[in-house]
């Protein structure tokens, strides 16, 4: 049987090395080689998040052309699930145009049922012609994994063989990862937001360009697993690795290599080995994983906004009049015996009327827009010229009546919808038919937001990541325990934990201004981080608590602080703030 696995794992995995990294590549004219090419940069795309797709287009004709290229992505076989995106092109005569590009996925609700497949399609239309193609993955009970070109030629039989022998699948659609080409590595950490690891040998981390490096290390800032095997000695601070790695985790592996023959030898890698590291010991816990799993239940703060409930009294008083009117008041009053041709006028003029009062009814008691709840974990790095902030966001809300569905968010981030517990009220949830339409439209560093991410009179939660710049920091002073805040909004409480252990706290921190942190028992401040902690899910819970353990490092606790903006008819009651991150030296 293990053998039967291996080469059913082993034909697929030379399948979509030889295939499925490519769209398409279309011939518009075959004398000059005018073409369109459209290339994933990771052979497979992952549950969520986004597709680097490179797009060159060679116009070798004497006249301008244009082009547009729209993608579809859909999960599961009747693809309930749906986003869409669409970008344009133009190429001038006898030039050239190589661009990335980001796909937006849609959202998974739910963990690896058999049949559920993520698949991306490209629609090519315009001056170079028409064209199509499709790349798609069957989903896994696993991390997302990437994978370097030479460790994923070397080993891709071998693991997917361990996975397929791990999870029971006679299918051979359990894949271990998806494979990518080190030098063309996409420099937006948007990239990698849908992926949970990234493995690398030595020899081609040092060919990855200096922008996808700052990618990755902004990935892994935001909760992203990187490790670099390596048969040497190398250490992380050779290899150019942060030493505080924020909410993720880097690592080296060494001596992991097994001796081998031929040219890959030195490249084959344990694979039950490999796939426990991956599968048995993640630091942060994988993103599917927690999206599907950590808001259905009991999310923190969809319980703290409560239930709704829905008051039949008042609709059933006006059914009730309705019934009367249109029927023997109507007939015996307004339409009586011999003014019967009246019923043509009466009837429509009652009927419209109660559908007004209904419609006011409803307005009355669900008004305009909507309320929710945010909260928010934010990571700062001033150091090394950096000057960014790592966001993850929690957000539930409850709608009125919505005039639009169209919003837009800025800076472009990581959005999806999650799951939430099964009520009247709730339009995304774990149940197998769950479906919505999820457009987003990537642009001028935004994001265009259309579809089912809003509707009127319904229940929704959303997490969004972000990575953004900013000036903000906690900064040491000239006197020993006295610091300054040049954050844009006042900070509530403020937890801070030296270099040898010793917890202090302040209160009521404005921006500009020095404030004086005063010694206390860890025991007295624990139960408060502990607090905020537990309002949090899982994922974020254990990035927080970990966040809290570092030393010479912040905890800070705001409800000024602005969110990732989105909806603009969502009215935020709270946006509760943690922030954490190093002491800044002026």
């Amino acid at each position: 049987m293990r053998l039967l696995l291996s080469l059913i794992v082993l034909v697929s995995a030379l399948a979509r090395v030889s295939a499925q990294e490519t769209f398409f590549r279309h011939v518009t004219d075959t004398a000059t080689d005018t073409h369109v090419e459209l290339t994933a940069l990771f052979s497979e795309p992952s549950r969520g998040g986004y597709l680097p797709v490179r797009v060159k287009l060679s116009n070798n004709l004497k006249s301008d052309r244009s082009a547009r290229i729209a993608f579809h992505a859909e999960l599961g076989f009747q693809g309930r699930i749906r986003s869409d995106c669409s970008y344009g092109f133009a190429v001038p005569a006898g030039k050239t145009v190589t661009q990335d590009i980001l796909v937006p996925l849609c959202p998974s609700p739910s963990r690896h049922t058999y049949g559920d497949q993520v698949r991306v399609s490209a629609t090519l239309t315009g001056g170079f012609g028409k064209s199509s193609g499709m790349i798609d993955a069957d989903t896994a009970d696993l991390p997302c994994v990437l994978l370097s070109q030479a460790l994923f030629t070397a080993n891709s039989s071998r693991l997917d063989a361990e996975v397929a022998s791990l999870t029971a699948s006679r299918y051979g659609g359990n894949r271990f990862a998806a494979s990518f080409l080190p030098a063309q590595l996409p420099s937006e950490w948007l990239a990698y937001s849908g992926y949970d690891c990234l493995l690398i040998s030595e020899t081609e981390w040092s060919a990855v360009p200096a922008g996808a490096r700052n990618a990755i290390f902004s990935w892994v800032r935001l909760g992203g697993r990187l490790i670099i095997f390596t048969s040497g000695g190398s250490t992380a601070g050779m290899l150019g690795l942060p030493e505080d790695p924020g909410f993720g985790s880097t690592s080296v592996v060494r001596n992991l290599f097994l001796s081998g023959s031929g040219t890959m030898g030195s490249l084959e890698i344990p694979p039950r080995e490999t796939v426990e590291m991956v599968k048995n010991k993640p630091p942060v816990q994988p993103l599917a994983e927690a999206i599907s799993s950590n808001y259905h239940s009991s999310w923190p703060l969809q319980d703290k906004f409560g239930i709704r409930g829905f008051h039949y009294g008042l609709f059933i008083v006006v059914l009730i009049a309705f019934s009367i009117l249109v029927g023997p008041v109507n007939l015996f009053v307004f339409a009586k015996s011999g003014r019967r041709h009246r019923l043509f006028l009466t009837t429509p003029i009652i009927s419209l009327g109660a559908s007004l009062l209904l419609v006011a009814l409803i307005i009355f008691q669900d008004g305009f827009g909507g309320n929710g709840e945010r909260r928010v974990l934010m990571e700062v790095r001033p150091e090394a010229g950096e000057n960014a902030a790592y966001i993850h966001q929690e957000q539930f809300s409850r709608t009125g009546i919505l005039l639009g569905d169209e919003f837009t968010v800025d800076p472009a981030s990581f959005i999806t919808p999650v799951p939430i517990a099964r009520s009247r009220w709730s339009r995304y949830t774990d149940a197998y038919d769950s479906s919505g339409d999820f457009d987003l439209q990537p642009g001028g560093g935004k994001l265009r937001a259309t579809g089912d991410w809003w509707q009127s009179r319904s229940e929704h939660g959303h997490i969004v990541s972000s990575v953004v710049p900013t000036r903000g920091r906690i900064e040491a002073t000239q006197t020993a325990d006295t610091f300054v805040s040049t954050f844009e909004f006042p900070i509530d409480r403020f937890f801070y934990q030296d270099k040898d252990g010793n917890w202090f706290r302040a209160s009521d921190v404005e921006t500009g201004r020095r404030f004086t942190v005063t010694p206390v028992e860890a025991s007295v401040i624990q139960p408060e981080l502990a607090a905020e902690a537990n309002a949090f899910t899982y994922r974020h819970r254990r990035m927080l608590e970990g966040a809290g353990k570092r030393r010479d490092h912040y905890v800070a606790i705001t409800d000024s602080a602005p969110g990732i903006a989105t909806h603009p008819g969502i009215r935020w009651k709270q946006t509760r703030t943690v922030i954490t991150g190093p002491i800044a030296t002026p």
